[in-house]
């Protein structure tokens, strides 16, 4: 059987027709696509159309493309004979022409020998003299070569081996962190290697060790230089099954803290994948989520009762609840609430492996991978959890020091009086628009932490003052901007004010604001809060006043202590007289300085309906602070503008009882805050 017939648009019958008469080069374009031209050539020399001899003229006389270099020509032509050789429809003769084909090429040096054995088949090469074994013996040797390197595995007699390589590298590891440089590691590194090969180890128990130790010594930086010369996707399965360990029944002990730790260094320096080990941690979150919900559920069911009259009870407990004596206020009712559900989560702290994990990414100060896990557990609230929320603290505090070292400069400097302060103030806000910035990150940190800001008032204290000057320098990057009459630079200043508006406004409403609501009576924590509040415009500020109020439903903590201010401002309002209205108008105060929107706003609902209060409340309100002050307008404000009250009684001439008291009560607050004015300026 003959070849097929090919199509040549190079080689054709003229080519052939002049080759054969020595001019190989008359019939060709300038020049030619290497492979193709190649294919043809080889069909027309297998059919013996032309000698081989002749091959080499030709490759002389032609000119490719790209002119590419002699590696590529060799392995083009190798491809060439390899596809060629796999056609069973050649004559025995066409066969023949093509294993001598091979060997000139391999003896003129043009294709290397190399290349016609790594591509071409067992039966071809042992026709053209380039192995020295049978095809069969061949194939059966590759087969075995094949197996013994892709599927027979290493076998470690575990109870026959000697321990003492094990120990010389337990030895090695443990010697202490003295000598951490390039070069120790180095050593390190070499002397594990001659310990696997010398003793035969396994390593992925030398893997193994490795890791134990470094949960053990986790500040020796040589460790870090040592993991990579094991293979990253052994690290995933090794400490899936350290932590796979403690899943089981028997094992009672909890996970170690250093496992967490080590498992979240080795993510942060992307050692390994966070969702290879997450897949191997306990239990799953749809489980927790679900239970969680159901004691939130619970939570937020007994807070709703705070406050409610219990119809079964009778007289006599009605009347103890009524005693004239009994005036007084737990400010930390609420908190000890939550103590108490904390308490009932620490278990969930202990079994959970994936909050165990979020904690390790805290403790090595990797916020990117804690954001991930703090937003896929959102449903259960990690941050409730003490050492969670400890840890937050410490990365927000690490966050803005340098921040918090420019805000205190200025608000030491501002201090200062006369022609100094003027100098000082405009040197630091220059420095402000330079150095003063805050990342993303805090503000992500921020809107984790939530109101849970109350356990560290000293640090709440410290976010406030932060954010005033990082708000204020970027006003002054804005008044400068209109001042030099600069468009581009003015422009990029505005669209700078606008993002920093937005992050601030954000961490008052998600952190701040209810923050504060958790805060025992502590007027300095309202006064901070009010120093960032009064850089914004009434309307953000009043908008922010109305999400806090919306967001206390959704959060059990947040609604225990709504709940508990408004029961405890009503029982304070039914005692409240001229006789004891330095007692009770403290007491009020102290409430307000913790809940200020709840207890003003249970005030004027009570001053609506009872107009003899007005007088004493008003007596009372001299202990509030600026900003319970202004959370009052807003109060009165929203009252007046609520719908669905008619302002005018039936006869349609007379206003309504609840818009008089309410206007006495705003005159009444008018003429006290004027009385004490004019006894300042006196």
């Amino acid at each position: 059987m003959s070849l097929p017939l090919l199509e040549c648009k190079y080689v054709t019958e003229e080519f052939v027709r002049e080759g054969k008469n020595g001019n190989y080069g008359t019939k060709l374009p300038s020049s030619v696509p290497m492979l193709r031209f190649l294919y043809e050539l080889c069909w027309i020399l297998v059919r013996g159309e032309l000698p081989i001899q002749s091959c080499k003229s030709v490759l002389e006389s032609v000119e490719f493309l790209d002119k590419p270099p002699r590696e590529e020509l060799a392995s083009c032509f190798a491809d060439v004979v390899t596809q060629i050789a796999q056609d069973l429809t050649m004559s025995g003769d066409q066969r023949s022409r093509l294993t001598k084909l091979a060997k000139w090429l391999v003896e003129s040096q043009t294709v290397s020998q190399r290349l016609f054995q790594e591509r071409c088949e067992e039966e071809f090469l042992w026709e053209a003299d380039m192995v020295k074994i049978k095809a069969q013996d061949l194939k059966g040797k590759e087969v075995r070569l094949n197996t013994r390197l892709l599927y027979q595995q290493t076998k470690f007699n575990l109870l026959r081996e000697e321990s003492e390589g094990y120990a010389k590298l337990v030895t090695l590891l443990c010697r202490g962190s003295a000598s951490s440089s390039h070069n120790a590691s180095a050593a390190t590194m070499g002397i594990i290697k001659s310990l696997i090969g010398h003793f035969d180890l396994d390593p992925n128990r030398v893997f193994d060790i490795v890791l134990d130790c470094f949960e053990i010594e986790q500040d020796y930086d040589t460790f870090l230089n040592l993991i990579p010369i094991f293979p990253k996707s052994h690290a995933s399965q090794i400490l899936g099954f350290k932590f796979q360990y403690y899943q089981r029944l028997e094992v009672n002990s909890p996970v170690p803290v250093g496992l967490y730790k080590l498992t979240a260094l080795l993510v942060k320096e992307d050692f390994i994948n966070l969702e290879s080990i997450y897949a191997h941690l306990l239990p799953k979150d749809e489980e927790i989520f679900e239970d969680y919900n159901a004691s939130s559920a619970k939570r937020v069911e007994e807070a709703n009762k705070i406050g409610k009259i219990n119809l079964a009870a009778t007289g006599k407990d009605l009347m103890e609840d009524e005693k004239q004596g009994d005036v007084t206020v737990d400010l930390f009712a609420a908190l000890d609430m939550e103590t108490e559900a904390v308490t009932e989560r620490l278990p969930e702290l202990e079994n959970n492996q994936t909050l165990g994990l979020l904690n390790g990414f805290l403790s090595v100060d990797d916020w990117y991978h804690a954001n991930i896990l703090f937003e896929r557990l959102a449903p259960l609230n990690p941050v409730a959890h003490n050492q969670i929320c400890s840890g937050l603290f410490r990365l927000i505090e690490k966050s803005i020091t340098h921040a918090y070292r420019i805000a205190r400069q200025t608000r030491f400097q501002n201090s200062s009086s006369g022609v100094t302060e003027k100098i000082t103030h405009t040197a630091n806000t220059t420095a402000n628009k330079t150095c003063l910035d805050l990342p993303k990150e805090v503000f992500q940190m921020l809107v984790t932490v939530g109101p849970y800001l109350y356990r560290n008032t000293q640090l709440l204290q410290k976010i406030c003052r932060v954010l005033r000057v990082y708000y204020l320098s970027a006003l002054d990057l804005v008044r400068d901007g209109s001042s030099n009459q600069e468009g581009s630079a003015y422009e990029v200043s505005r669209v700078h004010l606008k993002e920093v508006r937005l992050r601030v406004e954000e961490a008052l409403g998600t952190c701040l604001l209810p923050s504060l609501q958790l805060v025992p009576a502590n007027p300095a924590v309202g006064h901070e809060i009010w120093e960032v509040m009064s850089l914004l415009p009434y309307e953000a500020r009043y908008r922010l006043y109305g999400e806090w109020e919306k967001d206390d439903e959704q959060n059990p903590l947040l609604l225990a202590a709504r709940q508990v201010s408004k029961l405890d401002t009503r029982r304070i309002l039914k005692r409240l007289a001229k006789e004891n209205l330095k007692q009770l108008g403290r007491m009020v105060a102290k409430l307000a300085h913790a809940n200020p929107m709840t207890v003003l706003r249970t005030i004027v609902n009570q001053i609506e309906a009872y107009r003899d209060m007005i007088a004493p409340v008003v007596d009372a309100f001299k202990y509030l602070t600026q900003l319970e002050y202004d959370i009052l307008e807003y109060v009165v404000i929203e009252r007046l503008a609520q719908s669905g009250r008619d302002k005018l009684k039936d006869d349609g001439i007379n206003l309504s009882d609840w818009l008089q008291s309410l206007a006495s009560f705003w005159g009444h607050l008018y003429v006290f805050f004027f009385r004490i004015i004019t006894t300042c300026y006196k």
